[in-house]
């Protein structure tokens, strides 16, 4: 394997980190500077507009130094009041589950197996069984490569009376449809390095004017991912704590690359790029006598990640290592899948050209043992 510095770009498939344009790389080699003077405001006010194209919202886009997991904690700490339903169908949304008892609340669990996908229907159900007055859904959960119907998921807890919607689109957000204005979504967070396709460490949020009234309620909501003081701050192009000055030297550089491609075209090509995939794993299977499926069901897969069943032989550490050998990353299955499926990230800067190259390793390897 090579040096992962020396690696050309467009050899990493993992779900995230995904690869980083060089100069999105480079744009992060400036001086620092200070966090309260113009330039940064002047830095803040111009990715403001962007990321709020990318979230499609008119509401203000939170900044946090921290990874995704800090706004998943803030968006129970804010938003949630006693009780928590928590729809869990992977180790994410497991996580976001765990993060809700975390916080001394109340929190129950719609579990369903890891590959299956949660309905409308499912929720409405739990929702009758409790006053809960929040629940957390992972948009595209990573560990599975399944896409919760985050729209109607939302008709359903808003339809059930006063339950805010927190979700997490941390391998989704850019590169799957999401509309946080028009879906009625009331908390939506991602991190940088999945589908944004920027280094990690930065989380991004929307909170809509519901969960700031609930956050001025709570003397609990604590101090680092203050929604109130996120609020205030962004109001006036500031941070409420020390920025990461390089990666927002970054955010700048892509998001400028993100508008010149526009959402609509960056949309598809993830959707061009998953679907090459998913055909390749028919093709492997139906021409080819590799046994293998993507785990999702149709209808509810992710365009930027699909988690693969490995065929008799192999596990998905052996699969991953030898994908790994001939110069290209991709991950192995999560958690309880690690050993029966891998995972291809298709997204952020990637492109069907980029996921053939790695298909053609993959096949010489599956064919080759």
């Amino acid at each position: 394997m090579p040096d992962s510095g020396a690696r050309p770009f467009g050899r990493v498939f993992m779900p995230g980190p995904t690869d980083v344009r060089p100069e999105v790389l480079a744009a992060m080699n400036r001086p620092m500077i200070g966090h309260r003077v113009r330039e940064m405001e002047e830095l803040i006010a111009h990715v403001q507009p962007r990321l709020r194209a990318v979230f499609r919202t008119e509401r203000p886009v939170y900044i946090s130094a921290s990874s995704a997991t800090g706004l998943m904690e803030g968006a129970v700490r804010n938003g949630a009041r006693k009780r928590v339903l928590s729809l869990v169908n992977g180790a994410f949304s497991g996580r976001f589950f765990q993060i809700a008892k975390a916080t001394g609340l109340a929190a129950d669990a719609v579990e369903v197996a890891w590959g299956e996908p949660h309905t409308p229907d499912m929720l409405a159900e739990a929702l009758r069984k409790g006053p809960y007055d929040a629940v957390t859904v992972v948009h595209s959960e990573t560990s599975t490569g399944v896409l919760n119907p985050v729209r109607e998921l939302t008709e359903a807890a808003h339809a059930a009376g006063d339950v805010v919607v927190l979700v997490d689109t941390v391998s989704s957000m850019a590169g799957a449809e999401f509309r946080t204005d028009e879906w009625g979504v009331d908390f939506v967070l991602t991190g940088s390095q999945k589908s944004l396709a920027l280094p990690p460490g930065l989380a991004f949020g929307v909170a809509q004017q519901q969960i700031l009234e609930r956050a001025r309620a709570k003397t609990d909501r604590g101090v680092y991912f203050d929604f109130l003081e996120f609020e205030k701050n962004i109001a006036g192009n500031q941070t409420p704590n020390t920025p990461a000055v390089s990666l927002l030297y970054a955010l700048r550089a892509q998001l400028d690359l993100i508008e010149q491609e526009g959402m609509e075209a960056r949309l598809a090509r993830h959707r061009a790029m998953a679907e090459r995939v998913w055909s390749w794993v028919d093709h492997m299977r139906e021409e080819r006598g590799v046994a293998m499926r993507v785990l999702a069901p149709a209808g509810y897969r992710s365009p930027t990640v699909s988690c693969i069943t490995v065929p008799a032989g192999w596990s998905g550490p052996k699969l991953y290592a030898a994908v790994r050998e001939r110069g290209f990353e991709i991950a192995t299955g999560y958690g309880q899948l690690r050993e029966q499926t891998f995972r291809i990230g298709h997204m952020g800067d990637h492109t069907v050209a980029t996921v053939e190259e790695l298909l053609d390793v993959l096949e010489v390897v599956l064919e080759n043992g």
